[in-house]
C-alpha cells in the first residue's frame, strides 16, 4: 500500500499555521476525500497544472492555475531543464506562494506535471506539499465540487530562492550510475523509446544499465489514474530498490515527474535528470544502448 510521507512537523505546524499537525495530517499522496476535509483551511494553496482549456472549463474550488510550460526552460535541445531562478521566483509570487503554505498539486493526466511541480518545490527547499492522487480525473469521478470561478490571488513579495542541486542529476551524475551498482537510472519513457524503436532525438535507445518502467504502468487505470497500490512491490521486482540511489528521467522530465513523486513517497533516495533524453539522445558523445 502506498501511504505517502508527512512533512510539516507538529511544532512547525503549531507555531506557523496556528493549529496542531494532528488536526491536519496531510500526506504526500492525498486522496480526494482527504482534501475535501481541508478545502477551507487558510494555509492550503491548491495548484492546478491542467491544460489552459481544461482549467477554464473546470477546476477545484480556489485552485490557481500554473501552465506546465512555466515549469521548464524551453531551451533546445534540453527543453525540460529547470527554468532560471528569476522565472521561478516570478511564478511563485504570481500564485501567492509563501514558504509556510502547504501546496496541493494536481493535473488531469495521472501525475506527470503535478509531480514535476512537487519536484520543483523540493528543489527550492519547500517540503510541505501533496499530490492529489488521480488529480482532476479522480476528483470528478467522486462527484466532488468543481468550478469555473478564478480565485483572487493575494499579492505576495517575490521570494528569494536557492536551489538544492542534490535533487537535480547532471550528465556526470548519470554517467556514474553506469559503473556503480548502488546507483540506478529509472527510465520512465515507453518501451519503444527505451529500445530505440521510437526515436525522439538524434539517437534512439537508452542510458546503459537503465531500468525501464513506463510512467503509464505506474497508474491504476481502474481507479481513475491513481498511483498503483502495488507499485513498491513492482519496483522491487524490477530492481528499483530502496537501497539504491535512483535517478529518474523521460524525454523532458515531464513523465518522470510522476516517477520522482512515487520514489519520494516510498522514501527512496531519488533525484531527477531534467536534461533527460532530449539532452542525452542529442549528444553524440554520450553512451547509449538499444
Amino acid at each position: 500500500m502506498l501511504t505517502g510521507l508527512r512533512f510539516c512537523a507538529t511544532v512547525a505546524a503549531t507555531f506557523i499555521y496556528g493549529f496542531n499537525a494532528t488536526d491536519m495530517p496531510l500526506p504526500l499522496i492525498l486522496e480526494p476525500d482527504e482534501l475535501l476535509q481541508h478545502l477551507e483551511d487558510n494555509n492550503i494553496l491548491i495548484v492546478d497544472l491542467c491544460r489552459n482549456e481544461v482549467y477554464a472549463r473546470m477546476h477545484l474550488p480556489e485552485a490557481v492555475h500554473v501552465e506546465p510550460a512555466e515549469l521548464v526552460s524551453g531551451i533546445q535541445p534540453a527543453i525540460g531543464k529547470l527554468p532560471d531562478i528569476g522565472r521561478l521566483e516570478a511564478l511563485l509570487a504570481r500564485i501567492g506562494y509563501t514558504p509556510e503554505t502547504h501546496i496541493v498539486a494536481y493535473d488531469d493526466e495521472g501525475g506527470g506535471w503535478a509531480g514535476r511541480f512537487i519536484w520543483t518545490l523540493d528543489v527550492i527547499g519547500h517540503r510541505c506539499s501533496s499530490y492529489l492522487n488521480g488529480g482532476l480525473i479522480a476528483w470528478t469521478k467522486e462527484g466532488l465540487e468543481i468550478t469555473t470561478s478564478v480565485p483572487e490571488i493575494t499579492p505576495v513579495e517575490r521570494p528569494t530562492l536557492s536551489i538544492d542541486h542534490s535533487l537535480i542529476a547532471s550528465i556526470d551524475d548519470v554517467l556514474q550510475t553506469i559503473d556503480q551498482p548502488d546507483k540506478i537510472v529509472w527510465d520512465a519513457r515507453s518501451n519503444q523509446e527505451y529500445r530505440g524503436v521510437k526515436v525522439n532525438a538524434l539517437r534512439g535507445g537508452h542510458i546503459p544499465g537503465a531500468i525501464n518502467l513506463d510512467w503509464l504502468e505506474v497508474m491504476d487505470r481502474e481507479r481513475a489514474l491513481r498511483i498503483r497500490d502495488d507499485i513498491a512491490d513492482h519496483l522491487e521486482s524490477l530492481g528499483i530498490t530502496r537501497d539504491k540511489e535512483i535517478i529518474t528521467h523521460c524525454q523532458t522530465h515531464h513523465r518522470s515527474g510522476l516517477t520522482y513523486l512515487v520514489g519520494k513517497s516510498l522514501g527512496y533516495k531519488v533525484s531527477a535528470y531534467d536534461g533527460s533524453w532530449s539532452e542525452w539522445g542529442n549528444d553524440p558523445d554520450l553512451p547509449i544502448e538499444t
